[in-house]
Order: C-alpha cells, then sequence, then structure tokens
C-alpha cells in the first residue's frame, strides 16, 4: 500500500477481517460484504427520552437519557421481529464489533433503499484505533414512518487506508 491512501476493496477488507478481526459479530459476512466497503446491520432501536448537552471541552457533556425500543414479531415462528419507527430520530445500535487498525478509519452511508424511503441516516467517522459497537442517528422523514426488521442491513461502511498511522483514538464511546 505504500503511503499512498485509497478505499479498501473488498478482497482487503476479507483479509483485514480474517487476519486482525477488523468485524466481528456480523450476521453473514458474504452478504454483509460489499465491493468497496462493509453493511452494517441493526441489533438495538432506542428513542430519544430527554435532551442531551454538549460543550468545548465535553467536561458538561451529557448524553440524553432513551429508550429502548422492542421489536415484535408479526408471527409466533418469526425468528426475528420489526420496529414501526414514526417519524423522527432514533439511535440505533449495530450487531457488529469494529477493531479499526491504526492506520484506517471508515466514514458511513446509508444504504440507497434507506433514502427511497424517505429515511437517512447520521453518523460521526470511525476513527483510527476505535473499537467497539457502532452507534449512529436513524431520522426517518417519510411521514407514514418505516418498519424496520431486526439485523435489517442499513448503512455502508466505507474504509480508508490513512497516508501515516497516528496516534489512534482514545476517546469514551471506546468498547461500547
Amino acid at each position: 500500500m505504500g503511503d499512498a491512501a485509497c478505499v479498501l476493496n473488498s478482497r482487503e477488507l476479507s483479509r483485514l477481517i480474517s487476519e486482525k478481526g477488523l468485524v466481528s459479530g456480523y450476521i453473514n459476512l458474504k452478504t454483509q460484504l460489499t465491493p468497496n466497503g462493509f453493511d452494517l446491520t441493526v441489533s438495538r432501536v432506542f428513542a430519544f427520552a430527554s435532551s442531551g448537552a454538549l460543550d468545548f471541552s465535553n467536561k458538561e457533556r451529557a448524553l440524553p437519557f432513551e429508550k429502548e425500543l422492542k421489536a415484535r414479531k408479526r408471527e409466533k415462528t418469526d425468528a426475528f421481529g420489526w420496529w414501526h419507527l414514526k417519524k423522527g430520530a432514533y439511535k440505533i445500535r449495530t450487531n457488529e464489533i469494529l477493531k479499526m487498525p491504526s492506520d484506517c478509519i471508515a466514514i458511513a452511508f446509508p444504504r440507497s433503499s434507506l433514502l427511497r424511503m424517505g429515511v437517512f441516516c447520521h453518523n460521526g467517522v470511525w476513527d483510527a484505533g476505535f473499537c467497539g459497537r457502532s452507534e449512529f442517528l436513524l431520522v426517518v422523514e417519510n411521514p407514514a414512518g418505516l418498519r424496520l426488521k431486526q439485523n435489517a442491513r442499513v448503512l455502508q461502511l466505507v474504509f480508508l487506508r490513512l497516508t501515516k498511522a497516528p496516534k489512534g483514538y482514545k476517546g469514551i464511546y471506546q468498547n461500547l
């Protein structure tokens, strides 16, 4: 790879997953590994129950309280349930655990199917050195809402190799 920054392809991602544990906790590697990324799946959905607070130094940062929403099965024999999400913002926690190498970051994009349904995601950057489950914001703009099934693929991660390995992530969201 040398010093050139690049987007990692499925072959390199597959190698990093098997040799370095880049991603674990996935549902189906063959389905989730894309030509130029990896699809993250929904494990848990939360509704916000209070306001948050954010300042410059993070000394007064306060995360909002949240309420986990339970997925409901259509039939008793169903293996997985559905969330019926009304218009609004929800926090999503993924099944997958990421173990970012010191020379890679990841950025994410909503799957185009979500966009066609009037739903999108907001997220931060997965920093070099981050290790843990991912959380992101799912925003339902469709006035009719969204039916979301457990383990649905919603977000595609694109991994970028850095030109020079930095110090690495040391924040509080490590190992969620």
